[in-house]
């Protein structure tokens, strides 16, 4: 026989089965438009307050944020929409270090192979796409459960925009630093354009090797060179390549259009003596027009990857 407990007296609380904590940290939804909407704000005050004070001293946060703005939202998009379960670590990781290393192992090894010529455009794109490869898997050797299409797609872009905020980096400072003093002008229209064209390159190029690359990684963690795998790296190679020689074509191609004959120096430098405001503004229209016309393969590339393998579809 059970008795009710008396009025108003204290009953204990049985505790429910706790939920396990998830394996990844929960971010917020859409914090990647407000990184871009707040950084864009930082970016431009900074440019302001440097342009009315002529001080140099804000000139490193004005670098760092034009060359990092960009390619950091995206992969912020990225791990938001598709990469929560590879870990923060991991996609940081690919970001940071394996940026610093592409970037640094295609400098050192461009210094010493490419030579101003028609074919360094080709040993460009070559050296910089094995750099980032070897540096995302360099930033994955001790993770070998990463792998798949859908991981290499987000860690390769990882790495590529990683290398592609370093680079702006440094273009925006050798834009800036001239023998006439600081140049603000050209810093800042580096990093517009660079900031704009950023989506459209390294990151797109590492996505497409990394996610072959992966995969092919076998189950124990291992990566193999398979022909799917070279054919792929070959393949985001010439992108690289192209992309690169469209200032040199639309020099070509200008010159072509005026009657004047371009050498194959002036080709490799790139640049027109004494150029009219015509072939000033044809060289713009002409360069803009081959982005695009090479950016193009590369996003059908990556789309017709994603749609082939259904686990970038069914992500956390």
């Amino acid at each position: 026989m059970t008795h009710s407990p008396p009025p108003g007296r204290p009953q204990a609380r049985i505790p429910g089965p706790q939920q396990p904590p998830p394996p990844y940290p929960r971010i917020r939804t859409g914090l990647w438009r407000r990184c871009l909407g707040g950084g864009l704000a930082l970016w431009a005050l900074t440019a302001v307050v440097t342009y009315a004070t002529r001080n140099t001293a804000p000139l490193p946060t004005l670098i760092l944020l034009g060359g990092f703005l960009v390619p950091v939202v995206f992969v912020l998009w990225a791990y938001e929409r598709h990469g929560r379960d590879l870990g923060v670590s991991a996609v940081l990781g690919c970001f940071l270090a394996g940026g610093a290393l592409g970037v640094l192992g295609a400098s050192v090894t461009e210094s010493g192979l490419v030579r101003p010529s028609w074919g360094m455009f080709a040993s460009v794109g070559l050296i910089e796409e094995a750099a980032k490869l070897g540096a995302l898997v360099f930033a994955l050797r001790r993770l070998p459960g990463i792998r798949g299409m859908r991981a290499g797609l987000v860690l390769g872009a990882a790495v590529g925009f990683g290398f592609a905020a370093l680079e702006s980096s440094g273009y925006a400072l050798t834009a800036a630093v001239s023998t006439q003093g600081v140049g603000l002008r050209a810093l800042i229209e580096t990093e517009l354009l660079r900031g704009a064209l950023a989506p459209f390159g390294h990151g797109l190029w590492t996505a497409i090797a990394g996610g072959v690359l992966l995969t092919f990684r076998r189950p124990n963690g291992r990566f193999r060179l398979t022909a799917p795998v070279v054919g792929t790296f070959l393949g985001a190679s010439l992108l690289h390549a192209l992309w690169d020689s469209t200032h040199g074509v639309a020099i070509w191609l200008v010159a072509r259009l005026a009657g004047t004959g371009v050498g194959r120096e002036l080709f490799a430098q790139g640049y027109i003596p004494h150029p009219t405001a015509a072939q000033e503004h044809l060289f713009a229209l002409f360069s803009v027009g081959l982005l695009v016309l090479v950016a193009l393969p590369g996003i059908a590339w990556v789309g017709s990857l994603a749609r082939r393998y259904p686990s970038w579809r069914n992500t956390p």
